[in-house]
């Protein structure tokens, strides 16, 4: 199978100062276009031996000081990250024939940032995050329902309850980014590759052979 990538280019004049500004133009484009779940994006971790893996999450926010995830702290991903924080993210804009490639070191979110998000989520999330012990083995389907079943119990479905507790081994992290790519396509496979990297003086931009 093959694609062939007629949409537009992408020049050096058209890049904004800063990856994060450039980031944010192509994120809301790619929300104006319709394209679906536009903050799903591939992270990819590794352990310390450099074994990888990965797996798509959503972009929860992002700023200058890069880009916001949540997960439970238990978890294969966070095992590996704490072992070795640095990872990788990929957002696979199909429909506009766009990447972006984003590098850098990760870092846990505040316990109020991570307070914030999980307040603002739907009851059933927030329960949902309280019975699933991430990447752990189950005995079956049942195993989960009837851990479901005991949160339930425990803090109620009503919205007008108590608000249901952040789990402490549940927030956020923080991929701050050294090095972020954004690809577009072009037709013949010459597509169009510009790298921003941080340095001491700030952001360089390179053009890269594809």
């Amino acid at each position: 199978m093959r694609q062939t990538y007629l949409t537009s280019g992408l020049l050096e004049e058209d890049l904004a100062d800063d990856p994060m500004t450039q980031f944010d133009a192509w994120f809301c484009a790619a929300v104006q276009a319709g394209v679906g779940e536009p903050n799903a994006m591939v992270l990819a971790t590794a352990t310390p031996a450099g074994v990888p893996s990965a797996r798509v999450v959503l972009l929860k926010a992002y700023d200058e000081g890069g880009f916001v995830f949540y997960t439970n702290y238990d978890s294969r991903k966070a095992a590996e990250l704490a072992g070795n924080p640095r990872a990788a993210l990929l957002f696979p804009w199909h429909d506009l024939e766009r990447q972006v490639r984003v590098e850098g070191v990760v870092g846990r979110t505040s316990a109020a940032e991570s307070e914030l998000y999980f307040s603002s989520r739907p009851r059933g999330s927030q329960l949902g995050a309280w019975a699933s012990p991430q990447s752990a083995v189950l005995s079956s389907r049942a195993e989960l329902a009837e851990r479901l079943a005991e949160v339930t119990d425990r803090f109620g479905v009503d919205e007008d309850a108590d608000p249901v507790p952040l789990p402490d081994f549940w927030g956020g992290y923080r991929l701050r980014p050294d090095v972020v790519e954004f690809w577009q396509g072009r037709s013949d496979r010459l597509h169009d590759r510009l790298r921003y990297r941080h340095r001491p003086s700030g952001w360089r931009r390179d053009r890269l052979a594809p």
